[in-house]
């Protein structure tokens, strides 16, 4: 299907040049025999979707590698990571026409093309800057949060689902609105033993994901505690129907702090991601 693949690339190419479009981005697991060559005018910079380290060998020319999780994923799920990840890091910004390259991975190429408008695919976007929704919270540090999130929506811990709250940021405030239902796991511990990129304490905060209550999270990734109860809530008939206490929990907390909040689902397993009080994106496991 080589063929195929090179003609979907160069129409891909022509027409996010003709709408002038930031990117183009592709999903490594069916661009195995995509020819992306440096210094093709026709193309903006291609960015490469990947769940691993490697890159095709074909492809010799990338903008960036966007590391999404190796767990099931709709195509549009890992559209929606990819772009937020992108978002969290300044890669893309408010305005961006992205166009995006799909496919089945057993099929190995390329079945869907989406455009994507980063102002209007995320809701929050038309009404806050989109400067300030990371503003406080490192980069690596959501990434990591985000994975962990996915991962755990995706697997559940010992075959059961799981549902959580992340908070990211703004911890003392978070701190002072929520209260502690058990004793902290994380106390006494030096703060370089309990940071989340720490890829050791994977398993632990799997682990305590069981747990009733929210995960409180430094700017720089410092477990805080775990188990908090928030008590920030908005009310719901302010809120979407359908979607229970830990959102309603996440919006509330986010629109009195400027935490970043990421929510579990434990009935449906979709990842949500909160900030200033309403839902920036939701991605739903395959």
């Amino acid at each position: 299907m080589g063929s195929v693949n090179d003609l979907i690339m160069e129409f891909a190419c022509s027409f996010a040049r003709e709408i002038r479009a930031k990117a183009i981005l592709l999903y490594s697991e069916v661009a195995k025999d995509i020819s992306v060559k440096k210094g093709d005018e026709l193309c903006p910079q291609t960015i490469l979707i990947s769940k691993s380290d490697e890159v095709p060998k074909n492809i010799k020319h990338i903008g960036h590698v966007i590391r999404i999780p190796d767990v099931g994923l709709t195509r549009l799920s890992q559209v929606k990571i990819a772009i937020t990840k992108g978002i969290a890091t300044g890669l893309f910004e408010k305005g961006d026409k992205l166009v995006c390259l799909t496919g089945i991975p057993k099929f190995g190429y390329v079945d869907s093309i989406f455009l994507i408008d980063v102002g209007k695919e995320f809701e929050i976007l038309t009404s806050e800057n989109i400067s300030t929704i990371f503003e406080g919270v490192r980069a690596e540090v959501f990434d990591t949060a985000l994975n962990i999130a996915l991962e755990l929506a995706a697997q559940g811990r010992e075959g059961r689902p799981v549902g959580t709250i992340m908070t990211l940021g703004d911890h003392e405030k978070v701190l002072e609105l929520s209260r502690q239902m058990i004793f902290n796991p994380f106390m006494g511990y030096e703060e370089e033993e309990r940071n989340i990129l720490d890829q050791n304490l994977r398993e632990t905060i799997k682990e305590f994901s069981a747990l009733d209550g929210a995960f409180v999270i430094k700017e720089d990734g410092v477990l805080v505690t775990a188990g908090r109860h928030l008590s920030a809530a908005i009310e719901s008939k302010d809120f979407p129907k359908g979607l229970g206490s830990r959102h309603i929990a996440a919006a509330g907390i986010t629109s009195v702090t400027d935490a970043i909040a990421i929510v579990i689902s434990e009935s449906t397993g979709t990842v949500r991601i909160y900030k200033k009080g309403k839902m920036f994106v939701d991605i739903e496991k395959a």
